[in-house]
């Protein structure tokens, strides 16, 4: 009686093994496009978009397409584009001490209100992605304040202007695109 019911307990454990890897696969096939891993442009990583000489402010050629977050890191610059390719918003931004690669996001979380990792009371954040253990995104500062990152403290806030970071919030749900540029 004990080998057939250790047998009946084994047969048990091998199908709860089999269907946790199929529905973990299944999960995993299953993930959108947008919150896939980020896919990186190689060109993008080692070069800067094309930009408007005449207007250093538009929106740079080669961020993509349709309704999207578009972030340069090098001229700490944010796009709000709409689905027909027009800059709604475009404005600076204090970036965090830690940079997102280039390559293409999708928004995966959002808090009202929080304490950033530099003790700052922040609202409206809007995460995309991370970078060794450091969450990236979007926020304000309720006291209007976008001091400059210490550099020896690992932060991923990219800030704007409360009135900025508020357009963030309402235009960039869970899954909206954002697009990092060099």
């Amino acid at each position: 009686m004990a080998g057939s019911s250790s047998t009946f307990v084994a047969v048990l454990t091998a199908a709860a093994v089999a269907t946790v890897g199929f529905l973990a696969y299944q999960a995993s096939a299953s993930v959108p496009a947008g919150l896939a891993a980020p896919r990186a442009n190689a060109s993008a990583a080692t070069t800067k978009a094309p930009r408007d000489t005449r207007n250093p402010t538009a929106l740079p050629a080669g961020s993509g397409t349709g309704a999207r977050v578009v972030y340069s890191v090098a001229d700490d610059r944010v796009w709000l584009v709409a689905a027909d390719g027009r800059a709604e918003r475009t404005f600076q931004v204090t970036p965090g001490s830690v940079d997102p690669l280039p390559g293409t996001y999708a928004v995966t979380s959002r808090s009202r209100a929080v304490t950033g990792t530099d003790g700052t009371p922040i609202e409206h954040v809007v995460r995309f992605t991370g970078v060794k253990g450091v969450s990236i995104g979007f926020s304000a500062a309720v006291d209007g304040s976008t001091p400059a990152p210490d550099p020896t403290a690992k932060t991923g806030g990219i800030r704007a202007s409360r009135a900025d970071g508020n357009a963030v919030w309402k235009f960039a749900t869970i899954g909206q695109r954002v697009v990092v540029i060099p």
